[in-house]
């Protein structure tokens, strides 16, 4: 692997697994997996993994902790992911601004509600993941389609998150599109409104439009050019950051998705090229 800070990236997914295990090595920078699904894995996708890991950098997005969560954070959890990250040298882990779990897990994304006592909660919670995992980690801003209570707008809430619990920010920018769109406000000045110094990563994926007033972040379908012109806006504002291409089912041939990651990096060339003349 290489030492310069990997920037372009894709999902590693076991349904990608083939593909992925004969693509060249200069097709993508890092390749971005959920821990927990492969945690304690052996067998055949345990050694494809390790495969993957010799001629890629690997990172990590977390799927679990339910940082918003009432339940205790599984303990347990966070010193096997602590493990893994330690194993395959992972220098940038996130997880969801959301909670997954209540008496068991949900498999949902649920949004936490943007009050000044959620802000405490879930902050004294990425607290505690990051002194019991020895780093820092990075917080993803997620898609909903309800709130369960707003006393401030989406931006103040993680924005508030950010700065007490003194973490950062995976950036993803389809969700900050969906959002906008669903929930009537500008992604630009969204964008602008976040600290420029907490973003460590962004996030590029596809999404349904089942009305024009109604995206649904499906991370099924190709990245929409509404959503890679935010991207082009993000880098300006953010700098260029390691940018991951999700995608979970409708798994195109690996060229086409290599065409979107090809592009995440034509983006950051073009962006970094003019930063610096």
């Amino acid at each position: 692997m290489t030492s310069a800070a990997p920037l372009t990236g894709l999902g590693l997914r076991r349904g990608l697994l083939p593909e992925l295990l004969a693509m060249d090595a200069s097709a993508v920078d890092f390749l971005e997996c959920a821990p927990e699904n492969w945690i304690g894995v052996g067998g055949a996708y345990g050694r494809s993994l390790a495969q993957l890991a010799e001629r890629f950098a690997i990172s990590c997005h977390g799927l679990s902790l339910s940082l918003g969560g009432s339940a205790p954070l599984d303990l347990e959890l966070l010193d096997r992911t602590r493990q893994f990250l330690d194993r395959y040298q992972v220098r940038l882990y996130s997880e969801h601004l959301s909670y997954c779990s209540d008496d068991g897990h949900l498999y949902d994304l649920m949004p936490i509600p943007f009050t000044d006592e959620a802000v405490h909660h879930v902050s004294a919670r990425i607290r505690q993941a990051q002194d019991r995992l020895g780093r820092r980690i990075a917080v993803e801003n997620i898609s909903y389609y309800a709130a369960p209570y707003q006393a401030m707008s989406e931006l103040d809430f993680i924005r508030a998150v950010l700065d007490e619990a003194d973490c950062d920010l995976l950036l993803d920018v389809n969700n900050v599109f969906v959002n906008a769109c669903n929930h009537r406000y500008d992604a630009g000045a969204f964008l602008n409104g976040l600290p420029r110094q907490r973003v460590v990563g962004m996030h590029v994926a596809g999404h349904y439009d089942e009305a024009p007033d109604l995206k649904i972040d499906t991370h099924g379908a190709p990245v929409k050019e509404a959503v890679w012109a935010l991207f082009a806006d993000a880098c300006q504002r953010f700098g260029v950051q390691p940018t991951v291409l999700e995608r979970d089912f409708g798994y195109p041939p690996l060229a086409e998705l290599l065409e979107e990651t090809a592009r995440i990096r034509q983006v950051q060339q073009r962006v970094g090229s003019a930063s610096h003349e």
